[in-house]
C-alpha cells in the first residue's frame, strides 16, 4: 500500500469496535473496552464518546501497528445521526493519534444504506438496533430528513420473547415522525419497507414481533451487525478518487461530499 492509497473505514459502537483498511479488508471487529489500570474501561457508552483519552488508547493499541508505517491515512467515521456534532468533535480528538490526513463523517444510517445498496433517490427509514443504542433515521435524496433515538438495545432485552421494551421504543420512534410529518415522506418510505441493521435485526423473535407491530415490511440488511462499517468502507474507497482526499490536510479536518 502506497501513502497516497492509506485509508482506514472505523465505526465505533458502544459495545464493539470495527475497522477495515484499504486494500485488506475488515481487520477488526472487537469490543470497545480500554485497560488504562487494572480494570477494563468503556470509553463509548450510549452512543457517546465518555472518555477521549481513553477511546484514542484503544485506537491506538488496536491500529497503531497495523497501518503502513510513515502514512497518514484518509479515515471514514461513522457517526450516530442525533448529538452527531459532539460525537464527531470527540472522536476526531481520539482519531487523532492515528494521525490522519484527512477525516470525513458519514452519518451511520446513510452507511447503512450504502452497504445495502438502497435506492437512496426515494425516502428510505434506517432502524439501527444496537447493543445499547437505537436509532431510526429517515432519509430522503440520501439526505437525513428525520431521526429519533433512544438508549435500549439488545444488551437490555435479557431474554427470547422479552423484546417488548425495544419493540415499544421503535414503534413510539416512527409513530412520532408520522405525526409530526406533514408531507407524506415518511408513509412512503414505512410503506416501501424499513432497513433493519444492528445486532436487532439478528434476532427473527424481534424482527417478527417488529414487523407486526408496524404494519409494515422491514428489510434485514445482510450481514447486519457489519453494515455500517461495510458502507464506510465504500465511502473511503470512492472518497480516495475524490480531488478533497488527493491533497494535505490539517488532521481531523472534515472535507469532501461525504462529510456531515
Amino acid at each position: 500500500m502506497c501513502r497516497q492509497c492509506c485509508g482506514l473505514a472505523l465505526d465505533m459502537g458502544s459495545a464493539r469496535t470495527r475497522a477495515w483498511i484499504a486494500g485488506r479488508g475488515m481487520i477488526l471487529d472487537v469490543p470497545t473496552i480500554t485497560f488504562p489500570g487494572a480494570g477494563a474501561v468503556y470509553p463509548i457508552q450510549r452512543g457517546a464518546v465518555v472518555d477521549v483519552p481513553g477511546t484514542a488508547r484503544m485506537l491506538d493499541r488496536l491500529l497503531g501497528h497495523r497501518l503502513p508505517r510513515l502514512t497518514r491515512p484518509l479515515v471514514v467515521l461513522t457517526t450516530p445521526v442525533l448529538d452527531g456534532p459532539t460525537y464527531r468533535e470527540r472522536a476526531r480528538t481520539a482519531v487523532e493519534v492515528l494521525r490522519p490526513r484527512t477525516v470525513l463523517t458519514v452519518p451511520a444510517a446513510r452507511a447503512i444504506a450504502l452497504a445495502a445498496d438502497a435506492d437512496l433517490s426515494r425516502p428510505l427509514l434506517v432502524v439501527d438496533i444496537g447493543a445499547h443504542l437505537t436509532e431510526v433515521v429517515l432519509l430522503s435524496e440520501g439526505m437525513v430528513f428525520d431521526a429519533r433515538r433512544t438508549a435500549v438495545g439488545t444488551t437490555d432485552i435479557s431474554a427470547p420473547g422479552t423484546s417488548a421494551e425495544v419493540i415499544e421504543a421503535v414503534t413510539t420512534m416512527i409513530t412520532s415522525m408520522l405525526r409530526q410529518d406533514r408531507s407524506s415522506v415518511t408513509a412512503d418510505a414505512l410503506c416501501r419497507g424499513a432497513l433493519l441493521a444492528g445486532g436487532g435485526a439478528l434476532r427473527p423473535d424481534l424482527t417478527y414481533r417488529l414487523t407486526g407491530s408496524l404494519h409494515a415490511p422491514l428489510r434485514a440488511v445482510p450481514a447486519p451487525h457489519t453494515a455500517a462499517i461495510r458502507g464506510a468502507a465504500k465511502i473511503l474507497q470512492s472518497a480516495h478518487a475524490h480531488p478533497s482526499a488527493r491533497s494535505a490536510h490539517p488532521p481531523g479536518r472534515n472535507t469532501g461530499p461525504h462529510s456531515h
